[in-house]
């Protein structure tokens, strides 16, 4: 039985300091003995989430590095916000109102999630928020002017809300004093069976979707949308993830051995609806993931290689969790005349919004 809006809780506390000496705050909120979230500050990252499994059982569905230099290195977007524009922006290119704007890359030469320095690195003030039937936190950050090499100053605000039934609402809104791009999204990895417990590969994944796109093997779009039609890449029915990326289709191959590539999703952009639906037959947990959004990147943590140790104790092998992205389409800056990317273009005067609901509850397989 769902508790009752009443029965939902807050707790916030200092967890770690940062080499800076400042300290990283942690809110824990959500229905005792039911679904509860942990959000960090650092990255306004969704760190933990437990849920209850068929016969009640609860486990952290959620991977999260167990050490602030790992969150600060190899784990730094797990969980986190990223931003100010999320994916990949080829060569560090933003062409806006006539000047090309040159962003700050990773070593691939791309601009990845914002730049090197991006918002999953920063310390966000946050502040705890009770609604009558939700409960969660609101993070808020300011981004200077020609910060990674984007242009105009940025406010970006994220909030978490949980409610008593399970259902997880994460909203982002921001605006800019001058014309820059922003395409923010929630970078969680996500192992229905547990965090720690080995890889997604037993677990089923819809994604509502007729169309994806095709990457180059520096895994930026190549352009058109591609049906997927034929493809391991349609899951418009459920599949299981390891026969499902198992498939000897060259894209496939090109990232890794698995998914790192942005579906198309139907319906219209703006309206909240079903993007997809993970399963794990197993423990019986289901999440639903709903958005906004126009597009969903799926990445299987095909490079995952034990680098990163979990809140369990136990590194983080290939294919540990799946990340489901919610964002505009990568590269959009570039790709302005092209009608399937929709513009990532904020302007003063004008509010950024973006939604994306998971609702963790039981399987139907």
């Amino acid at each position: 039985m769902p508790a009752r809006p009443a029965q939902l809780r807050i707790v916030q506390s200092e967890v770690a300091p940062l080499p800076d000496g400042r300290w990283i705050t942690r809110w824990t909120f959500g229905a005792p003995g039911g679904v509860t979230a942990e959000v960090l500050s650092l990255g306004a990252r969704l760190e933990a989430l437990h849920a209850p499994d068929r016969d009640g059982r609860r486990a952290n569905l959620v991977l999260g590095a167990g050490r602030v230099a790992e969150l600060l290195g190899p784990a730094a977007y797990f969980g986190a916000t990223v931003g100010r524009c999320a994916n990949r922006i080829a060569g560090g290119r933003l062409p806006l109102d006539g000047t090309v704007h040159r962003l700050a890359t990773q070593d691939t030469g791309h601009t990845l999630h914002g730049g090197p320095d991006g918002f999953a690195t920063r310390l966000w003030d946050g502040e705890p928020v009770r609604a009558d039937d939700r409960v969660g936190v609101r993070l808020r950050l300011h981004s200077p002017d020609g910060d990674q090499g984007f242009p105009g100053a940025l406010d970006a605000e994220v909030g978490y809300l949980l409610d008593a039934e399970g259902e997880l609402t994460i909203d982002y809104r921001a605006t800019a004093d001058a014309p820059t791009v922003v395409n923010l999204t929630n970078h969680a990895y996500f192992n229905l069976a547990g965090e720690g417990s080995g890889s997604v590969l037993d677990h089923l994944l819809r994604v509502d979707a007729a169309g994806y796109l095709p990457v180059d093997p520096e895994l930026i779009p190549l352009g058109p949308v591609a049906p997927v039609t034929g493809t391991p890449f349609d899951l418009r029915t459920p599949r299981l993830l390891g026969p499902a990326i198992a498939d000897p289709h060259p894209q496939l191959a090109l990232a890794g051995g698995g998914y790192d590539h942005a579906w198309v999703l139907d319906g219209t952009g703006g309206e909240l609806r079903t993007a997809a639906v993970l399963e794990h037959p197993a423990s019986g947990r289901r999440l639903e993931c709903r958005t906004t959004e126009p597009g969903l990147q799926v990445y299987t943590g095909n490079l995952f290689d034990g680098s990163v140790t979990g809140r369990s104790g136990r590194p983080y092998r290939a294919h540990a969790g799946i990340a489901l992205e919610t964002q505009h389409h990568p590269d959009s800056p570039n790709r302005p005349d092209h009608p399937c990317y929709p513009s990532t273009v904020l302007r003063p005067g004008e509010e950024y919004r973006s939604t994306t609901v998971h609702r963790f509850g039981r399987s139907m397989s």
